[in-house]
């Protein structure tokens, strides 16, 4: 802002027009007297100050605003149209004003004037803004200098007392500070210790220096007292400063005993994995035997198993028509005989899940239709329905699968109500993961086949117990099998990577539930 001082108010009103044409912000005083008390109040850039005054003259206002702080970057302008001598010149430059005019005044020069006076105020301004600026950034570096070595001298005495070797890095590389294990394996603090011939090292630290990055790497160091390698593990971590890299914080830890015990377990584990894969080799050598001999064995025991059966049916029919009691007797025979078949044609099934067999893609419904066929004559004489929705094709060995459906199904027609007839059905649905409440996906990697009859069910406390070998929940009186059926099942679940679970309560049926996998793992 300019200020412009006069006593008359038909000067003021012309130099004001001028400025203000200009686009300068102009205010004005008809006394030095209110000229001061502006000063005291406003910031002026350039001030255009009348010599000639009642009161106080021009000069005496110039020197009572050269005693204000504020005003030392205000220049004054004294204008006169009587005091045009030199000894008034001189007094006004002495008073502090920068130019002195006389009147009258070109208003172009007069503006000219004021513009590079008032460009000067702001570009003093600026400049005492970036010297404050300037002092305190000076200021607060000198802070954070002080505070850095502070820090620096806080880490040093942490180094110092860590058991490991440490050492700190300068942004440049060079090794500004070592502790006293340091010198265990270097005779200087300025280079690294000597390390194993197959341990080196350097061109991966310059690497990492470069992009200013955690190092770490284990080595091995030549201990000077013994000039024995020890195992160390060196680790080199960066510490960031403002504008960039900043110094890097280092340790050794002797791992030596550790490395030697992981070598004697690695020792260890290679001649326990020779002695277990010898162990595997040997008992799967046993294994086939054992199959071999069950397979030997079952097969033995049904050719005379028929010939019982056979002689039995035989006497029945022939020797004992009339005699009831032996009849009785004979038909427990015969029973007992047909289990004892059941029984080993189930051991010889399950005894031979554990052979290697490959996976195809299975049409799933196509395989039930074809099984459905085996139950015709159960179905008619039981009056069952049995719905099966659509199944995807699924990676299966389709024995394997024949065996599950079969082992399932037939159970449902088993324990039936007696009092109404079996209702099978059999559903599928996608789903997203391998477990038995997945929740559905179209996309998804697995598929979840329930089997949901409405039998007499079971107490789901014994589910875990309908999936072992030989546990039943009824006994033989009330409903035949041998106990192996849903083991059979389970094993074969197993073979496909899958699961099989169920649920069920007493009198309201039971579901028995696949997931599997669509597409089997290589």
């Amino acid at each position: 802002m300019i200020l412009i001082v006069d006593d008359r108010p038909e000067n003021i009103l012309p130099l004001k027009k001028i400025l203000e044409l200009h686009r300068f912000s102009v205010d004005t005083a008809e006394s030095g007297e209110e000229a001061l008390k502006k000063v005291l109040q406003t910031t002026y850039s350039v001030i255009i100050l009348d010599v000639q005054m009642p009161g106080m003259d021009g000069f005496e206002v110039a020197n009572a605003i050269a005693g204000f702080s504020k005003t030392k970057d205000t220049s004054i302008i004294f204008l006169s149209a009587v005091n045009t001598e030199k000894k008034f010149i001189t007094q006004g430059y002495t008073s502090g004003g920068v130019d002195y005019l006389t009147k009258p005044v070109d208003p172009d020069i007069l503006a000219l004037k004021v513009r590079t006076l008032h460009r000067l105020y702001e570009q003093q301004r600026e400049l005492r803004a970036t010297q404050d600026s300037l002092r305190k950034e000076i200021e607060v570096r000198k802070q954070a200098q002080e505070a850095l070595a502070e820090r620096m001298q806080e880490l040093q005495t942490v180094l110092a007392s860590l058991p490991q070797m440490a050492f700190i890095v300068a942004p440049d590389g060079r090794i500004e500070y070592v502790n006293e294990h340091w010198f265990r394996y270097a005779s200087n603090a300025a280079a690294f210790p000597d390390t194993h011939s197959d341990d080196a090292f350097h061109i991966d630290w310059k690497q990492a220096l470069g992009q200013g990055v955690e190092f770490t790497k284990e080595v091995r160091l030549k201990e000077l007292a013994t000039g024995d390698h020890r195992y160390h593990l060196l680790r080199v971590v960066p510490v960031r400063q403002q504008g960039g890299s900043g110094r890097w914080i280092g340790t050794f830890t002797d791992i030596d005993p550790q490395k030697r015990v992981a070598e004697l377990l690695e020792q260890q584990v290679a001649l326990r994995t020779s002695e277990l894969l010898s162990k595997n080799a040997e008992l799967e050598r046993t294994n086939h035997e054992l199959q071999q001999f069950t397979w030997v064995v079952s097969h033995d025991l049904k050719e005379p198993l028929r010939k019982i059966q056979l002689l039995n049916d035989t006497i029945k029919e022939k020797y004992l028509k009339d005699n009831p009691e032996a009849v009785s007797y004979l038909d427990r025979s015969i029973r007992s005989s047909a289990r004892m078949s059941r029984l080993i044609n189930d051991l010889l099934a399950y005894s031979q899940l554990s052979a290697p067999e490959s996976f195809h893609p299975t049409d799933m419904n196509a395989l039930l239709d074809e099984l459905l066929l085996d139950f015709d004559d159960m179905l008619q004489q039981t009056k069952a329905v049995i719905t099966v929705g659509p199944i995807p094709i699924i990676d299966t060995i389709p024995t394997r699968m024949r065996q599950v459906f079969q082992n399932l199904i037939s159970n449902a027609l088993k324990f039936a109500k007696q009092d109404q007839p079996p209702v099978i059905t059999i559903s599928a649905e996608r789903v997203a993961t391998k477990a038995i409440d997945a929740p559905a996906s179209p996309t998804g990697d697995f598929c979840r086949i329930v089997v949901r009859d409405n039998g007499i069910g079971f107490d789901e406390r014994f589910l875990s117990r309908i999936f072992v070998i030989f546990q039943r929940l009824h006994n033989r009186t009330s409903y035949e099998g041998t106990g192996i059926g849903l083991a059979i099942a389970k094993k074969n679940m197993d073979k496909h990577n899958g699961l099989i679970s169920a649920t069920s309560r007493e009198g309201e049926g039971a579901s028995f539930i696949l997931v599997l996998p669509i597409v089997q793992p290589d």
